[in-house]
C-alpha cells in the first residue's frame, strides 16, 4: 500500500453503529424464541394428545370414529356419538346467532340513537365476560323449564302422529336437549360476533357511506352494497370466532344437553359433546381404554377445531384475492 493510501485511510472516520443496534439484535432473540416457544407447545400438546389416545386408535381403529357406542362396562367406545352432537350444537348456535349479531351491529353503527349506542355497546361486551358456568346454570335452572312448558310440550303435542315433524321434535319434555344447549351456545357466542362485527363496520370510512347515501341509496341498500361487501373478509374471521367458542364450550353444554351417549335423534333428544364428555368422565376415568378414549376425543377436538381455523384462512385468503 504506498503512503498516499494509508494516510486516506487513517483520515476516513471509522462508522460507528446505530446506538440501538444491541438491543435490536436482542429483540430480535427475544421474538424468535416467543414465537418457537409457541410452536414448540402446540407441538408438544398435539403429540401428547396421539400418544395418550393412541390406545384407543389402535384398539378400535376406524370403528372409534364410525360408532357412536361408549360402554364403560364393556370397555367398547365410540366417538361419533359426541362429534355429531360437538358439530350439530354448534351449526345451529351459528344459524341462530349469526342473523342476531349482524342485527345487533347495523343498529348500532347505522340505526341506533347516539345517545343508546354508548350503553347497548358496552352491555353488549359486557355479555362477553360472562363466564360459561353461569350461563349454563341458568339454562337449567331457569330456561329449561320454561322451554319444557312454553316451548317443547306444545310443539310436540301438535305433531302429527307418525309425521316427518314428530320424529323431529321426539324426546323428553324436561327441557333438556340438543336444542336447548344450541341455544344457549348461541347465547354465549352472541357478544363475540356482535362486537367484532360493529368493530369492522366502525372502520368502514364515513365518506363511503355518505357517498351511497348521496346517490340516493337507502339506508339498507347502504348496508347491503357498500357496508357488507367492505367487511366481508374480517366477517369471516369473526364468525369463525364464535364457531370455536362454540366447539369448544364445555362447562354451559354439560349442564344443559342431557349427556346421553348416542346419536341424537331429534332437536329435543338429549346428546353428548365432545367436550361434555370428557368434563363428564375425565377425573373418574381409571387408567386404560377409558381415559385413552377421553384423550383421544381431546385430539379429534383439536382436528375439528385447527380444521376450522384452516376453512377460515382459506376463506380470507379467497376474499382478499378478489
Amino acid at each position: 500500500m504506498t503512503l498516499a493510501a494509508e494516510t486516506s485511510a487513517a483520515a476516513t472516520p471509522r462508522r460507528r453503529s446505530a446506538k440501538g443496534a444491541g438491543f435490536d439484535r436482542a429483540f430480535e432473540i427475544l421474538c424468535f424464541t416467543a414465537a418457537t416457544f409457541l410452536l414448540t407447545a402446540l407441538g408438544g400438546l398435539v403429540v401428547s394428545l396421539a400418544i395418550g389416545g393412541w390406545p384407543a386408535f389402535e384398539a378400535f381403529g376406524l370403528r372409534f370414529f364410525t360408532t357412536a357406542t361408549w360402554d364403560p362396562v364393556r370397555d367398547v367406545y365410540g366417538a361419533a356419538g359426541a362429534v355429531t352432537g360437538t358439530l350439530v350444537t354448534s351449526a345451529i348456535a351459528l344459524l341462530i346467532a349469526l342473523p342476531l349479531a349482524l342485527g345487533i351491529a347495523i343498529f348500532l353503527v347505522e340505526l341506533c340513537p347516539p345517545v343508546l349506542r354508548r350503553p347497548i355497546g358496552t352491555a353488549v361486551e359486557l355479555l362477553a365476560g360472562i363466564p360459561s358456568i353461569v350461563y349454563g346454570m341458568w339454562g337449567l335452572f331457569v330456561f329449561a323449564p320454561w322451554f319444557a312448558k312454553h316451548v317443547q310440550m306444545p310443539i310436540m303435542m301438535s305433531a302429527e302422529p307418525g309425521s316427518f315433524w314428530e320424529k323431529l321434535t321426539t324426546g323428553v319434555p324436561n327441557g333438556a336437549g340438543i336444542l336447548t344447549a344450541s341455544i344457549i351456545l348461541a347465547i354465549m357466542i352472541l357478544p363475540f360476533i356482535a362486537a367484532t362485527l360493529r368493530e369492522l363496520m366502525l372502520t368502514i370510512p364515513a365518506q363511503v357511506r355518505e357517498s351511497a347515501y348521496g346517490l340516493g341509496s337507502t339506508t339498507f341498500e347502504v348496508i347491503r352494497k357498500v357496508s357488507l361487501p367492505y367487511i366481508r373478509t374480517g366477517a369471516i374471521g369473526a364468525v369463525m370466532l364464535g364457531l370455536g367458542r362454540a366447539l369448544g364450550e364445555t362447562m354451559a353444554v354439560t349442564f344443559i344437553i342431557g349427556n346421553a351417549h348416542g346419536f341424537p335423534t331429534s332437536i329435543f333428544a338429549s346428546g353428548s359433546t365432545i367436550a361434555s364428555t370428557i368434563a363428564n368422565e375425565f377425573a373418574e376415568a381409571p387408567p386404560g381404554l377409558h381415559s385413552a378414549s377421553l384423550i383421544a376425543l381431546g385430539f379429534v377436538l383439536f382436528v375439528i377445531t385447527f380444521a376450522v381455523l384452516a376453512l377460515a384462512r382459506i376463506l380470507i385468503g379467497r376474499q382478499a384475492n378478489l
